[in-house]
């Protein structure tokens, strides 16, 4: 069994803003798999399928972005699955709005939920897909930035990253995420 967590910040005010597109990409999977989020426990709520013949769990933390780490630990002891079987979908500041790059490892880089992550599961190794938001003009506040909504003009590179990383998460569950990385980071 493989997870997916897609960070973001529950409830419709968050919905659509640049911190939550990893609900989205999570959203998209769940469309095109006809998963449903019914389950809600683990402090998430979860959907479960299969995808490319592997069953997967699809979830989305609702403690807000910065205790994500306590969602993904409370699944990882509830059902005692291996990080290795993770992967974490978020907003990436770093990297160009519609872009998508995947890592295996590494630092929080300044991002809160990444950062509860790595105190909650005592490690830094575990794959990520970073999704591009771009950083805000010089005097934009960066909590205003991520927590605004996306304007009109990136409406079609945000579609194609959503796309794009659903994309790289089907490809995942049948190759090795080293693979997936040399096929995505293009």
């Amino acid at each position: 069994m493989k997870w997916i967590v897609g960070l973001g910040n529950p409830g419709p005010e968050y919905a659509k803003t640049r911190h939550n597109v990893g609900f989205m990409a999570l959203d998209e999977l769940a469309r095109r798999y006809g998963i449903v989020f019914n389950q809600s426990k683990c402090k998430s709520v979860i959907g479960e399928g299969v995808i490319g013949g592997i069953k997967t769990m699809l979830i989305k933390p609702m403690t807000y972005m910065n205790l994500s780490g306590e969602a993904v630990r409370a699944y990882m002891d509830y059902y005692k699955v291996p990080l290795e079987d993770m992967i974490v979908v978020y907003d990436d500041l770093d990297t160009e709005v519609g872009k998508i790059r995947l890592r295996y490892q590494g630092s929080a880089g300044g991002h809160n939920g990444i950062k509860s992550i790595i105190q909650h599961t005592g490690t830094q190794v575990f794959n990520r897909v970073r999704m591009g938001i771009s950083r805000p003009e010089p005097g934009y506040a960066i909590v205003d930035y991520v927590l605004g909504k996306f304007p009109k003009k990136d409406s079609d590179k945000l579609s194609l990253m959503i796309g794009n990383t659903c994309d790289a998460l089907e490809y995942s569950l049948n190759n090795t995420f080293e693979q997936t990385m040399a096929k995505f980071n293009g």
